[in-house]
């Protein structure tokens, strides 16, 4: 069993004990951590230079513009 699984199987025997209410905390404590590791991409991504600009002229592209990439690449 790798460390992730084994975290994980910890993690539910851990909340088989919990009363509903410390359950809630970690739910909230869980989704706390997922929004702060989501805006650290976020955060990640924007500063990458001009990735927000090409991300914007990109949904501008009409779709009638865009190519099959299997017709631009044949080796992918």
């Amino acid at each position: 069993m790798n460390c992730t699984q084994e975290v994980r199987a910890q993690l539910e025997d851990s909340l088989q004990q919990l009363s509903p209410e410390r359950l809630q905390v970690v739910a909230d404590f869980a989704a706390y951590l997922a929004d702060a590791e989501s805006e650290a991409a976020t955060q990640e991504l924007l500063a990458i230079p001009g990735l927000l600009d090409r991300v914007k002229q990109c949904e501008a592209t009409p779709k009638a513009d865009y190519k099959n990439w299997r017709e631009l690449r044949s080796d992918v």
